[in-house]
């Protein structure tokens, strides 16, 4: 076989990026994996064992930092830019840093060196679209809502509101429309992509964006509060506690097996037809959150009771991406969300992280919920 080029994953000791890893590994690729070990997803700072005793060069650094990400585009053809500082926190301006300077830092160094970096793929989500596009039932009018009121919220009213007070009609997340993120998060990752875009066509470095659902699989951190709901919901299940629902539990998400991105991102790899352009990567389906809780319950065979309480400013209503322009290179979604809990369920009991887990902090884990 002939001698496959070098990728570099960033964060790619986390759930994405070791997936992503493995798959390149098993076709030739020589692969970089660099990553900070942060907790609390990565346990005293250490390698997790999936990426051990493999092939992989190992650097552990930090992706603000120049000379690292130097040191580690040596000899790398392309690029996975998948770390970042994710979830729904208040520290605003450490989105920035880690993900708009690390993107800035990448670009900067392979237009001043003149490095041979075929492709440079940035991990986005679906965050970025904000609550998205609805209409009005009788007037047909589109509108991109602002974040819901507060005293909506407090009335227990969480619809999405036409401009004359009825309810409005969601239309799937789009790659061309208006993007009006709701976060610190989403607000950054629409930075890094101008920034990744206009940088790339400037100085020939090709660039492909992937918008990513609500990713699910194995290897998903019960630690990381950005993992969502299927870290909340088989936490609770599998320790007997009942299982948390935001809002009224009929909002609506859009979940993709880890397998079925790692296919996506492989579809970029050297696909000319992608480059400079933005996709996303969804399931193909609309899932209640409630729905949702029920099938964790069924699989985990847990006798929890759910619980329907709370919310989150910041969370949208709707969140479902329409993945037609994805399918035209042939790419569709192969798993299904059962796949990704029974995935997940033997993998977390497997790691025992219900011993890990106690029941405190279980219950703490409902303020960091993404459902």
């Amino acid at each position: 076989m002939a001698k496959k080029a070098t990728v570099l994953i960033t964060g790619g000791a986390g759930f994405i990026g070791s997936h992503t890893g493995d798959a390149l590994l098993g076709k030739g690729y020589k692969v970089k994996i660099l990553d900070s070990l942060e907790p609390p997803i990565h346990q005293n700072h250490r390698w997790p064992k999936y990426v051990q005793n493999k092939s992989y060069e190992l650097i552990k650094g930090d992706i603000r930092n120049k000379k690292t990400i130097e040191r580690s585009l040596r000899g790398v053809s392309y690029v996975y830019h998948i770390a970042a500082y994710q979830d729904q926190r208040p520290d605003f301006s450490k989105f920035f840093e880690t993900n708009v300077l690390s993107s800035a830092l990448l670009y900067e160094i392979i237009a001043a060196k003149k490095l041979p970096v075929k492709k440079i793929i940035l991990a986005s989500t679906q965050f970025i679209y904000g609550d998205g596009e609805y209409s009005c039932p009788h007037s047909q009018q589109t509108f991109f809502p602002e974040v819901r009121p507060l005293k909506q919220f407090q009335k227990k009213d969480w619809s999405i509101k036409c401009p004359h007070g009825s309810r409005a009609n969601f239309h799937p997340f789009k790659e061309n429309q208006k993007l009006m993120p709701t976060n610190s998060y989403g607000l950054s990752k629409q930075a890094m992509e101008n920034l990744g875009l206009r940088l790339g066509k400037t100085y020939s470095i090709p660039t492909t964006i992937l918008r990513y659902s609500i990713v699910q699989g194995p290897r998903q951190s019960p630690f990381n509060l950005y993992s969502g709901a299927i870290r909340i919901f088989v936490s609770q299940s599998l320790a007997g506690v009942p299982i948390t629902v935001y809002e009224d539990g009929e909002q609506t998400r859009d979940f993709v097996n880890i397998r079925d991105v790692v296919r996506a991102n492989l579809l970029a790899l050297n696909n000319k037809k992608t480059d400079f352009e933005i996709y996303n990567v969804g399931g193909g389906r609309a899932w209640k959150v409630l729905d949702f809780a029920n099938l964790v319950k069924k699989i985990t065979g847990a006798t929890s009771p759910i619980l329907i309480s709370g919310f989150r400013r910041t969370d949208t209503r709707e969140a479902i991406s329409d993945i037609s322009k994805i399918k035209k290179l042939g790419w569709r979604p192969k798993f299904s969300t059962e796949d990704s809990i029974k995935s997940y369920v033997e993998w977390f009991q497997k790691e025992k992280f219900t011993k890990q887990l106690n029941l405190k902090y279980l219950k703490r884990l409902k303020l960091g919920i993404k459902n």
